[in-house]
């Protein structure tokens, strides 16, 4: 009697957990962009700093939109989103608009990013306007607009395929 006890009770609880593996319910798939990413965040090895970046920034998913804003406390926008990202996950002070994030480190093409690397949009009829950090797997992760909360996206939807800028690497790996 009690290894049918253990049984259900084991059985019970790898159900229960399994249930716990899911997406947050509070995280959105639907926000301001006509195609936001349907598939989960991309697998990740920290294995420098710029993987660093890019495992920190998940870590906001969720993060409601604010203007100005600079923490997951108070919430992010674009360029508050990585200036804290590359503050706690890689030490770096970086600047707090996307004019002068797109002057940083050195330009990249789209076959060449890495995970850490940003990505920059035209998203108000000027280049550079929005920027968001790649995480690998043709994905990237950005706080899109009021309204919205930290997501992430594929970088070769229709939308953002039409509004790419270009991209900058700003932790340069050494060799």
């Amino acid at each position: 009697m009690q290894k049918h006890n253990l049984l259900f009770l084991i059985s019970f609880l790898s159900f229960f957990l399994a249930g716990c593996a899911g997406l947050p319910s509070h995280i959105s798939r639907a926000e301001a962009e006509p195609e936001p990413a349907a598939a989960a965040p991309p697998v990740i090895s920290a294995t420098d700093a710029a993987s660093g970046v890019a495992l920190q920034a998940l870590a906001h998913l969720g993060t409601p939109y604010r203007t100005g804003g600079l923490s997951p406390r108070t919430g992010f926008d674009c360029s508050g989103l990585v200036a804290y990202v590359y503050r706690e996950g890689a030490g770096l002070a970086l600047p707090r608009n996307t004019q002068d994030l797109s002057q940083l480190g050195e330009a990249i093409g789209r076959d060449e990013l890495r995970p850490g690397d940003l990505v920059f949009y035209n998203t108000q009829q000027r280049e550079y306007s929005h920027v968001g950090i790649y995480l690998g797997e043709d994905r990237f992760i950005h706080a899109p607009s009021s309204g919205g909360e930290v997501r992430v996206e594929n970088l070769h939807s229709r939308y953002w395929m039409r509004r790419y800028s270009g991209a900058r690497r700003v932790i340069i790996p050494p060799g």
